[in-house]
């Protein structure tokens, strides 16, 4: 998901830079588990070849079992895979194909009139290829977080600030929200954790921090 630090891309200048090195897109990389809506692992960073590499680093380190995963036709996507997983997934691309003769307003979608599955590695369920769910929790956010809102003067001014906002949201997605149709938190249905969060544990999760910090100083 696109998003942006100080200013769009198209309008960062040196100077923009000299006072703000991390000015212009920032780019949300999030991958999301089918079965319990858990958002395992998310990064923020550029659409290159070196941050998908991280993502899909970060995620693999945190699975144990063998998974089948589905991916867009981001091309990145596909090394990083290989370099993480080797043969050890069921990795599948999915890339949906809009129509392009409608006439469209600046800001409505193209129709979807149909899509491309490519079977890349493994022997991946066609049943369970599909990128609806973390589609679904790209609208989760950007009703969630001010600076994912279209059409909006609201955005990050600093990344750091940028990326607390990003891991609040998921903190609280992911161990305080009840998700409507699991009947509890993503996290409880992983079984990550065996209990509902609240944000008194964030607070003392933080409070641990600069204890920690102080003690280290």
């Amino acid at each position: 998901m696109w998003a942006f630090i100080g200013a769009k891309q198209k309008n960062v200048t040196p100077e923009i830079i000299a006072k703000n090195p991390n000015a212009g897109d920032v780019w949300l990389w999030v991958a999301i588990d089918a079965d319990t809506k858990l958002v395992p692992c998310w990064t923020l960073g550029g659409r290159d070849a070196g941050v998908a590499k991280d993502f899909i680093d970060d995620l693999a380190s945190r699975l144990r079992n063998r998974v089948q995963l589905t991916t867009d036709g981001h091309k990145p996507y596909i090394e990083a895979i290989e370099s993480a997983f080797g043969c050890a997934v069921d990795y599948s691309i999915l890339q949906k194909i809009y129509g392009s003769a409608q006439v469209e307003t600046r800001y409505s979608p193209a129709t979807c009139i149909g899509v491309d599955v490519r079977h890349i590695s493994g022997n991946p369920d066609p049943k369970h290829v599909n990128t609806s769910f973390v589609e679904r929790q790209n609208l989760s956010v950007r009703m969630s977080i001010r600076r994912y809102t279209r059409l909006t003067n609201a955005f990050s001014r600093k990344l750091e600030n940028h990326a607390a906002a990003v891991a609040l949201y998921y903190f609280s997605y992911n161990l305080i929200k009840i998700h409507g149709s699991l009947r509890c938190t993503p996290a409880m249905a992983a079984g990550v954790v065996n209990r509902l969060f609240e944000i008194s544990d964030l607070v003392a999760l933080l409070e641990a921090e600069e204890q920690k910090a102080e003690r280290a100083a």
